[in-house]
């Protein structure tokens, strides 16, 4: 990619969730364009074989393995990112997981695990960056969410904690953007990625079948994949988004 096109060059990002699907993809677009990337999750094997693909491909990369559920983690991949780098610029939160269950069954565990890993996640994300980011007075999050917020069968703590995510975005975005740091969302519909995989696995339908259903509910006709998201959350990212804060933007390839 021509010099002119690196977006993000001379810039840090830390993407939490980094090993793989939106956060790996996101990761990978942000590389290419120039960031310098700090890859945040708990499979070290998965976030090196990303670190190694990015600097082969002449980007540079850092793997931090933590849980986003730790704030003391989080802060350390903080510091990782600015002591490697010199700088934090971009925050991409994609960390989560899901156990879905009928509120008949579900357990306060099946809930405390997907509130704390999306909502508490987030949090910790935020707060340990926007440290490094007020100070210097520029900085950019974007927050995954989900179309799961408009209801979901069987996903009631996920559901909750992904429209919570856009309620954090929407109050970040006012108490940080006096200091020149925007925050907005990602809200992606049906995407090719393990968890939705996962998905056609709990129902017993062949995924096949899944996705084209779901491809058939969309405006142009197929669904989506990290990619899509990765470029709306690079676009967040931009200079060209500077003047977009506090948005929910959705991916669902219809409106």
């Amino acid at each position: 990619m021509s010099a002119s096109r690196l977006r993000f060059a001379g810039q840090a990002a830390l993407v939490t969730g980094g090993s793989g699907g939106i956060g790996a993809a996101t990761a990978r677009r942000l590389a290419t364009e120039g960031a310098a990337v700090t890859l945040m999750g708990r499979n070290a094997k998965h976030l090196d074989e990303l670190a190694t693909e990015i600097r082969a491909n002449g980007g540079r990369a850092l793997t931090h393995v933590g849980d986003v559920t730790k704030l003391a983690d989080t802060e350390a991949a903080v510091a990782s990112t600015v002591s490697e780098f010199g700088r934090l610029d971009l925050l991409i939160t994609c960390a989560g997981g899901g156990r879905d269950r009928l509120i008949q069954r579900m357990t306060e565990e099946d809930w405390d695990t997907v509130i704390d890993a999306h909502l508490k996640g987030t949090f910790f994300a935020a707060k340990a960056a926007q440290a490094v980011m007020v100070e210097r007075g520029f900085g950019r999050m974007v927050f995954l969410s989900s179309g799961a917020i408009r209801g979901s069968r069987g996903q009631l703590n996920y559901s909750a904690a992904k429209a919570g995510v856009i309620a954090m975005a929407r109050t970040l975005a006012i108490e940080l953007g006096p200091s020149h740091v925007t925050v907005n969302a990602v809200v992606p519909g049906f995407i090719d990625t393990a968890m939705t995989r996962a998905v056609a696995e709990r129902i017993k339908t062949p995924w096949e079948d899944l996705a084209k259903t779901m491809a058939d509910r969309t405006s142009v006709g197929r669904i989506g994949t990290p990619d899509d998201v990765a470029g709306v959350i690079a676009f967040l990212c931009s200079d060209d988004a500077a003047f977009v804060t506090g948005q929910a933007i959705w991916i669902r390839g219809g409106p």
